[in-house]
């Protein structure tokens, strides 16, 4: 028969009396965490990976799938048929992504920034400014195109009292001109994401870092320049990996205004587009999953890449800044 031992003052508890509150809280976290991990899994990790498995295979003629392993990525980057229309919406989106680097984030660094004043009405022009976001590409797509036509859209209406018929142009209907318009138009309606980033970041910032900028007499820009722009480095390599990533997997504004073939004669050609014409198939074109997925897998790989280079790159330079 065992006696217990009194509670003494001070005394270190047994191991059997230790209270088990680890052990159950590491239970509630998996608990909590279970459902996202489940949902992320079946609707993002899932697909990636049956897609590059369907990118290894082949159809046969008999209906069923073999596994050919690299050969349609030797076919996709090695025929005429597939390699120029990839070369194509690659070189298409890199310019896509560097209007947008140069266009889109320092615009909605500046909107950021003179709403950080705090000017009268400040909170309207963020709603306003943000809108655009928020609406259907299907609804801005067609929309711009009324604006834009050449024909009977309101564009001519509106250049002609400023006297700009110069710029009364068929913007979407010239080889030359159909992918910058394009990226511009989704400039405009995606500006407000970058914006609320970077004025998140901005708000961070203490004050008494700009009482004593004015104290020392620094201007607007010497504050932009010493004060916000270092402290808000993060963000700007946030904002640019979510545009790399967001451009690269553009789709929706190209397809809502030029459709699947992306014209004129593929000048507005993505890898979106491309994927989904080598996929479904469009008009006269019969479509292959198997090529389809294969693009797919070159896409990931050149995000995959894109990523690596910030890590490699950006995050140093922030480390230095920092430190």
């Amino acid at each position: 028969m065992s006696v217990s031992q009194p509670d003494v003052p001070g005394a270190r508890p047994t191991p059997a009396s230790r209270p088990r509150t680890r052990r159950r809280v590491r239970g509630h976290i998996a608990v909590f965490l279970a459902p996202a991990l489940i949902i992320y899994t079946a609707l993002m990790i899932y697909p990636i990976l049956a897609s590059l498995w369907l990118s290894l295979n082949r159809e046969l003629a008999s209906g069923g799938q073999a596994f050919v392993g690299l050969g349609n990525y030797r076919q996709l980057l090695g025929t005429e048929l597939y390699s120029l229309p990839l070369l194509n919406a690659l070189k298409n989106n890199l310019l896509f992504f560097v209007i947008h680097m140069l266009v889109q984030n320092p615009v909605g660094l500046l909107l950021a920034v003179l709403l950080n004043l705090r000017l009268r009405g400040s909170a309207v022009y963020r709603t306003l400014i943000f809108t655009p976001t928020v609406l259907s590409v299907v609804i801005v797509g067609f929309a711009w195109k009324l604006i834009l036509n050449p024909a009977w859209g309101v564009q001519r209406g509106l250049l002609t009292p400023l006297h700009l018929q110069a710029l009364d142009l068929p913007w979407l209907g010239l080889p030359s001109t159909a992918l910058p318009t394009l990226s511009l138009l989704s400039v405009w309606q995606n500006v407000g994401i970058p914006m609320l980033l970077f004025l998140a970041a901005l708000v961070r910032i203490p004050e008494e870092l700009y009482e004593a900028a004015r104290l020392d007499g620094a201007g607007a820009w010497t504050v932009f320049r010493r004060i916000q722009l270092p402290l808000i480095l993060p963000t700007v390599g946030i904002v640019g990996v979510l545009t790399f990533v967001g451009n690269f997997n553009a789709f929706d504004l190209v397809y809502a205004v030029q459709g699947a073939l992306a014209g004129p004669n593929f000048a507005s050609d993505l890898l979106g587009t491309l994927f989904y014409r080598t996929f479904f198939g469009y008009q006269l074109q019969s479509g292959d999953p198997n090529m389809g997925a294969a693009v797919a897998g070159v896409m990931l790989l050149v995000i995959l890449l894109g990523l690596l280079v910030y890590l490699a790159l950006w995050q140093r330079r922030v480390a230095e800044v920092e430190f």
